[in-house]
């Protein structure tokens, strides 16, 4: 599993010329599985997420995590993060789970995180157009492989 978490002052996702889900303070999370994925590593990438502190203290220095300042996310599956782009300009996509096995983990990811915070989501598989403001610029790259161990 693999999520690019931007810290975001505000983010929202279009479908169709609507607005399908919008957040203020929080995180922006880029979603992707690989085969493997399982409920153990969604639920500690979730704890991962939740618990991240990339956020300021009094003294400006990111101490505080989403739970601490009561943020939202807005998460957005992505498998183009499972592209593989070492031959040939075109990427692959050969790593990255099927939409069969990937659909449900994504579904069953923003359960677990919603136990915990506000979630807002788009629509799996569908054509999104994602807006945001990256807060700081904070975006941290979160892979299962280095994570879950």
């Amino acid at each position: 599993m693999r999520i690019v978490l931007q810290r975001v002052s505000h983010a929202s996702v279009t479908i169709d010329g609507k607005v399908h889900g919008a957040i203020d303070h929080g995180y922006m999370l880029l979603v992707g599985f690989k085969e493997g994925d399982d409920e153990k590593i969604l639920k500690q990438m979730a704890d991962k997420v939740v618990h991240l502190r990339v956020f300021e203290d009094d003294q400006e220095k990111m101490n505080l995590s989403l739970l601490d300042v009561k943020g939202a996310i807005l998460s957005i599956s992505q498998f183009t993060l499972y592209a593989n782009c070492r031959k040939g300009r075109r990427p692959s996509f050969i790593e990255a789970a099927k939409p069969a096995i990937s659909s449900p983990l994504y579904d069953r990811f923003n359960e677990i995180l919603r136990e915990q915070v506000p979630v807002e989501t788009g629509i799996f598989g569908a054509d999104m157009k994602v807006a945001l403001v990256n807060d700081g610029p904070v975006t941290i790259t979160l892979d299962s492989d280095d994570i879950c161990k």
